[in-house]
């Protein structure tokens, strides 16, 4: 069962905008406990009487609803009429949360929107096709890249002021050299003199020897027959050149692979950016799953239409204070900084159902729709953490799943490598940030009174908060609740029933409360 967006709305305060909630909230405990399809969803409640606007649970529900039928007009006309008059007229920052639609499977138009889907989605596959070429490119890149850097270790060791780690780093080249490059001579190659000629003292010879000289790592010269002397002081100076070139040649390897990997970095996310278009239109022509909606019969010629506008406008709590609206007190800096901790706005939510006959038009060979058009109009008061909560339910819901899969499907697959990508790419910014590190200056006479303490905790203090996206939303004070939140509601409820009266007077439309 696909949830609404009035039963999220219901969700995040049952109290309020469910006529089921204390039921709910006594079973469940709690509202982020509350099955969402198990709300029963309904608008602010209120009274007027005196000119004293309540909220109260048995009060009038903030709801109006339009209905017309014409198979010659169209829904495009109610729609933009009221989406202009909520954004020119009421100075309400309005926002799409649902666009769905069904045709039937034997209709003209359901054949001519699949077949559009699907040009999308072979195009949009080809691109991803490039895509996984590319990534494995890149991580083909990423492992040769791991690999010079553990050879390259070795040179830098090889350089370091420690005498021991300098010693260990040649040797491990002198194992690499005879491994890779003296293993290529075959039957003149140490390994094979050692083992099968009798120079059992080659190895040994070979791994003690600092230079051609044939001295040790304590300048002390090496006792060998003239024979081994030759041959160790031979291999000696091969090794010598070998070291100096290899690594010169490893370097510019390495750094030929870095610039390849940026390279095919930026392809990466290019083709990502091609494919994106083409996947979420193919998404945006999929259909809603019908169900077992009555309207929708499999041979005729129908289509189903289902939007949704949230129209909010935040309450100047200052200004109506100043305008009598809200108590005079209201008005002062500081005493307004204390009870204003979130701000509250008046939202207006409409829902526009449309069953129509989908009518080709021959001289533009796209499609017009008439038939019925109902329209609902319902008021709330939210808060930021609420409204915060709504986006956050609609993440969650089946509303946005596909959307998910296009990031899944593009950026997110290279985001999961951008931690080793930003190790290679970044390497030179870290190099010059060690360079430019400042020396340790702390003053021990600071410490004794606990000052870097101090600024430690002053650090991790200023560390942003982790956004917890399970947080409850916080119950109102006694000021937001017997104050503001009904002021943002009446508020609310003078606008619906505004784009309600003046809508229906200005088309003289059949209307019903």
């Amino acid at each position: 069962m696909v949830v609404t967006i009035e039963q999220i709305i219901g969700k995040i305060n049952p109290k309020l905008y469910a006529s089921n909630g204390s039921e709910l909230l006594k079973e469940y405990g709690s509202a982020d406990k509350i099955p969402t399809e198990k709300v029963k969803p309904q608008a602010v409640k209120y009274s007027d009487k005196d000119d004293v606007f309540k909220i109260e649970s048995g009060g009038i529900e903030a709801k109006h609803a339009i209905g017309y039928d014409s198979s010659t007009e169209t829904l495009e006309p109610i729609y933009f009429w009221i989406l202009d008059f909520m954004t020119s007229q009421l100075d309400l920052s309005t926002e799409k949360l649902v666009d769905s639609f069904t045709s039937s499977p034997g209709s003209g138009h359901f054949g001519e929107l699949q077949g559009r889907a699907t040009a999308m989605q072979q195009q949009g596959t080809n691109t991803l096709v490039q895509v996984n070429a590319i990534l494995r490119s890149v991580l083909n890149i990423i492992y040769d890249l791991k690999e010079f850097k553990i050879r390259l270790q070795s040179y830098d060791d090889l350089k370091s002021e420690d005498k021991e780690k300098s010693e260990a780093a040649k040797l491990s080249l002198k194992q690499l050299w005879l491994d890779k490059v003296d293993m290529q001579k075959g039957n003149s190659s140490i390994a094979m003199m050692a083992r099968q000629l009798g120079f059992q003292t080659l190895f040994d010879a070979f791994y003690v020897a600092k230079d051609e000289s044939l001295k040790d790592s304590k300048g002390n010269e090496i006792d060998l027959n003239d024979r081994v002397k030759r041959i160790v002081s031979a291999r000696i100076h091969e090794f010598n050149i070998w070291l100096t070139q290899s690594e010169q040649e490893l370097r510019k390897r390495y750094e030929m692979e870095r610039t390849y990997l940026g390279s095919q970095v930026s392809s990466l996310k290019l083709y990502s950016r091609w494919a994106k278009p083409y996947l979420k239109a193919a998404q945006q022509l999929e259909m809603k799953e019908s169900g077992r909606e009555p309207a929708l019969v499999k041979t005729f010629n129908t289509i189903l239409l289902e939007l949704t506008l949230l129209g909010k406008s935040k309450v100047d709590v200052k200004s109506a204070a100043i305008a009598g609206n809200l108590p005079a007190d209201f008005s002062n800096e500081k005493i307004l900084k204390s009870i204003t901790k979130r701000n509250y706005h008046s939202c207006v939510l409409i829902d526009f159902n449309f069953r129509g006959i989908p009518q080709r038009v021959a001289q533009r060979g796209d499609y017009a729709f008439g038939g019925r058009a109902e329209v609902t109009l319902k008021a709330y008061a939210l808060n930021d953490d609420e409204l915060k909560k709504l986006n956050q339910e609609l993440s969650k819901s089946d509303i946005e799943d596909v959307l998910k899969l296009i990031e899944g499907s593009t950026s997110e697959s290279l985001d999961h490598l951008q931690e080793e990508i930003d190790f290679f790419l970044k390497e030179k910014e870290r190099d010059e940030e060690k360079k430019e590190k400042p020396k340790d200056e702390s003053n021990p006479f600071l410490a004794l009174i606990g000052y870097y303490d101090k600024k430690e905790e002053k650090d991790k203090s200023e560390k942003p908060k982790k956004d917890d996206k399970d947080e409850p939303v916080k119950p109102d004070s006694w000021i937001e609740k017997t104050h503001i939140r009904p002021f943002a509601a009446k508020e609310a409820v003078d606008k619906l029933f505004k784009i309600f009266d003046i809508y229906k007077k200005a088309h003289g439309m059949e209307s019903y409360d």
